[in-house]
């Protein structure tokens, strides 16, 4: 497969890191944080009872589906409320949760895939989650964060991916999306007229009927180890 390459867009959770390990630290860090702050949110809302509220406060208000950060904090407005807590303890809760969203453990493989990546084509990060590459210490990586709640849209929304090509200044058909999601990553970024390459980690199938990935690999490295295999792509770059 080959097609011209400016520059690439980057997901992040479940891409660079795998998101499951922190969502189960989250739980655990604000139930803690809860149980010594406000003991009666922590007893009303233990961890499966604060992950229920979650889960119908994203249900409930599908207009917030693109800030994930609005509806943490509803979610823990309505524990604080419902528990008869102080209201003023809500950003205080806010911060212990952030804090342990952004202690993020990479793929064994991705620091080093991604500093070969970024030495050849500009790397954009286009993520529907609220991590923050500065607390996180890899903005270095990439020339800018375009996150769902900044831009008003989520992926797969085209006028996100549009939104990235923009500000990069290369044409659609010319940046490469990489994610792990079949229908936020690749479908999103192949209907918006971008290149796709499906980060499939854990070996899934691909079932969508038409539509396929320009790209498939297991790991970030062997997407470095492609671009590698294709020198023109850092010529193009460097010219640019």
């Amino acid at each position: 497969m080959s097609f011209p390459l400016r520059a690439i867009t980057l997901d992040l959770d479940d891409t660079l890191w795998p998101f499951a390990p922190i969502g189960a630290r989250i739980d655990q860090v604000l139930h803690d944080w809860m149980r010594e702050h406000s003991p009666r949110t922590a007893e009303r809302f233990p961890v499966a009872a604060m992950r229920e509220l979650r889960e119908r406060s994203f249900a409930e208000n599908p207009h917030l589906h693109h800030d994930l950060s609005a509806l943490r904090r509803l979610t823990l407005k309505q524990a604080l409320a419902e528990s008869g807590a102080d209201p003023e303890l809500l950003e205080p809760a806010y911060e212990v949760f952030y804090a342990a969203r952004n202690q993020v453990e990479c793929y064994p493989d991705a620091l080093d895939a991604l500093t070969r990546i970024a030495a050849k084509v500009p790397v954009a990060a286009v993520s529907n989650g609220n991590a923050d590459l500065e607390r996180i210490g890899l903005s270095q990586h990439f020339v800018f964060q375009l996150g769902s709640r900044e831009h008003g849209a989520a992926k797969p929304e085209a006028s996100i991916f549009h939104a990235a090509c923009a500000r990069l200044g290369v044409a659609p058909g010319e940046v490469l999306h990489v994610g792990d999601h079949i229908e936020m990553d690749v479908l999103g970024a192949a209907r918006a007229g971008l290149r796709s390459c499906w980060l499939n980690r854990q070996a899934q199938r691909w079932a969508h009927p038409s539509l396929r990935p320009d790209l498939e690999f297991d790991t970030l490295t062997a997407l470095a180890d492609w671009l590698d295999a294709h020198p023109s792509f850092a010529t193009e770059h460097a010219a640019a």
